[in-house]
């Protein structure tokens, strides 16, 4: 496969089997696709390819990661949780493998008796629907509402004292809270948020742990991109502050969490909608 080429959801499938097994048997998005990504042993160029340039910084392997995760639950072999958590089912852990052609023949063919528009079912895996929409509504916000919008979410995670500064010539330095664990500890929060499409380098982590130091006790970076396999291991490199990452999937998970802008209503699947204006009033 050429380094430039993303491979299939379907392909993806037994990776992400692979991984979970790997994990333990379960998993955050986050921990799963980096396994799959070494198990499949997938390149930094190819984990990078944006999956619509034009509307956010989901990758295609994001996407098709989706997918995998939806076809395997339909075909009983994962579970998820509401906090984002995927596992293996009891049929899932006796297996090693699965045929990838028979899991997706099976669920088109269960999906086109429950959806008048499956013609489209495989540009539209339903699961993704929003997280692309919603990749591209932050894509065009502005920084500013961006940094508002990233205020917001750590004041309903549980820090207080959240100021936005912004300042130029702050080392890139967006803003400050304090996290309070148990109401017994408490540390003192600097963040930092990239609006991008792309990938945060570990140059620009290595940048902001220099801007931090002396001046906070954690440093966390919020990205609507993604980071590279480097940015990741400097984050957490011996002899340094941790850095804790936060990634433009996680972030979409974390405002489905929190109610923020995203709407969730399960029938007979979840449902997930998009508030534009809310996020236009940021």
């Amino acid at each position: 496969m050429s380094k430039s080429t993303v491979p299939t959801f379907d392909a993806l499938m037994n990776p992400l089997i692979q991984a979970l097994k790997k994990l333990g048997g379960s998993g955050t998005i986050e921990e799963i696709n980096t396994q799959v990504a070494e198990i499949a042993g997938l390149t930094d160029q190819q984990l990078e390819i944006l999956q619509n340039p034009s509307k956010g910084g989901a990758t295609k392997v994001e996407y098709r990661m989706g997918w995998a995760r939806t076809y395997l639950k339909q075909f009983g072999i994962l579970e998820n949780s509401g906090r984002g958590v995927w596992a293996l089912t009891l049929a899932g852990s006796k297996v090693d493998r699965v045929d990838e052609k028979e899991v997706k023949r099976a669920i088109q063919t269960k999906l086109k008796k429950s959806h008048d528009d499956a013609a489209n079912i495989d540009e539209q895996p339903g699961e993704e629907n929003w997280r692309e929409e919603l990749h591209g509504i932050l894509g065009k916000m502005p920084p500013s509402a961006f940094e508002k919008l990233s205020q917001r979410v750590l004041r309903e995670s549980g820090f207080t004292q959240v100021e936005v500064t912004g300042r130029s010539g702050d080392g890139g330095i967006d803003g400050k809270g304090i996290l309070r664990l148990g109401g017994l500890l408490s540390f003192q929060i600097i963040f930092q948020c990239k609006r991008w499409k792309g990938s945060v380098s570990a140059t620009q982590v290595r940048d902001f742990r220099g801007a931090m130091v002396g001046r906070a006790d954690k440093g966390l970076l919020i990205t609507t991109g993604t980071f590279t396999k480097d940015a990741i291991r400097e984050a957490t490199r011996d002899g340094t502050s941790a850095i804790d990452l936060v990634d433009g999937e996680q972030f979409l998970d974390k405002l489905k969490e929190l109610g923020l802008g995203v709407q969730t209503r399960k029938i007979q699947v979840e449902e997930v909608t998009i508030d534009k204006e809310w996020f236009t009033n940021l």
